[in-house]
């Protein structure tokens, strides 16, 4: 019998769509946005400068990135220098499971943004839909204690691009190409920062 049709290049060739559809929606990004992630980046350096700190917060693969980037500006992400006070309000699931049960889940981050949350800080809202109900509260909290406000968002920015002072919104209505920039997002304001603050010890 003759061999089928090789499918590795079907594969392939779909690996290499894949990737290109990702590519294209962070070079609609950095064209539409790269103003907004300049003031992102300069509000959080403005706040770490000013003694306060940042305060991270979204669901699912939001709270993942909320983590990731805490822990980039927490340890250390290009070069050596004095750790950063970011706070991923996911990372503990007594905190979170707790006021849930207690207050519900669409309060768990706007009670720890009312815990750790002090003026001067700034607050990194992650939603891809820009609609998710703990994270709209969470920005509530946030504007009535006076914290600076940033949001990275898509699908149009929903109800959370105008509830913040900056907004970053993927131009995508894909989920995974939204999370996918968002946390080439992440790593863009991590090295902006860094650079900003440490720049005279390089």
């Amino acid at each position: 019998m003759g061999r089928g049709p090789d499918r590795s290049l079907d594969a392939a060739a779909r690996v290499r769509e894949l990737l290109d559809e990702s590519a294209a929606v962070k070079r609609a990004l950095a064209a539409e946005s790269s103003s907004a992630i300049t003031a992102a980046a300069s509000m959080i350096v403005e706040g770490f400068r000013g003694g306060g700190k940042l305060l991270l917060f979204g669901n699912g693969g939001s709270a993942a990135d909320a983590q990731h980037i805490a822990a980039e500006l927490t340890g250390r992400f290009r070069g050596e220098r004095d750790a950063l006070p970011a706070i991923a309000l996911t990372a503990n699931s007594s905190d979170v499971t707790a006021l849930g049960n207690d207050y519900g889940f669409e309060r768990v981050f706007a009670r720890l943004v009312s815990a750790h949350g002090r003026m001067g800080d700034v607050a990194l809202a992650i939603s891809t839909s820009g609609n998710s109900p703990n994270v709209l509260e969470a920005v509530r909290e946030a504007r009535g204690r006076g914290l600076r406000t940033i949001a990275l968002t898509g699908r149009g920015g929903g109800k959370l691009a105008p509830a913040v002072d900056v907004a970053i919104v993927v131009p995508s209505a894909d989920t995974q190409r939204i999370q996918e920039a968002h946390i080439a997002v992440g790593h863009v304001l991590c090295e902006l920062v860094e650079e900003e603050l440490f720049a005279a010890r390089g």
